[in-house]
């Protein structure tokens, strides 16, 4: 399988989130290289509920065969914000082949 990038656009914000709004978003390329979209703040929040599988993605596995989606070609993950408990907010990603 070869490397594919990925968008990664926020599908939803639950709660406040300092650093996105819905339909931010930021990009993968070949798998490491991260690209900022029209905003340039990234947060690690983000970043570590992608890392578990940004490999298997950009490499074309089914989001569906992970775990990531019921259907279709769309992955969604969760920031590790839990914004009832923090006051932050929960980002809901969806995660793209392109």
């Amino acid at each position: 399988m070869s490397k594919q990038g990925l968008r990664i656009t926020v599908h939803s914000v639950k709660g406040h989130c300092p650093v996105y709004r819905q339909g931010d978003g930021f990009f993968l390329e070949e798998g490491y290289i991260l690209r900022p979209n029209e905003r340039a703040s990234i947060c690690l929040h983000s970043l570590a509920s992608l890392l578990p599988y940004h490999v298997a993605l950009s490499h074309g596995v089914s989001p569906v065969a992970i775990g990531l989606a019921k259907e279709g070609a769309s992955a969604y993950v969760q920031c590790l914000d839990p914004c009832e408990l923090t006051g932050g907010g929960t980002v809901t990603f969806r995660i793209d082949k392109v």
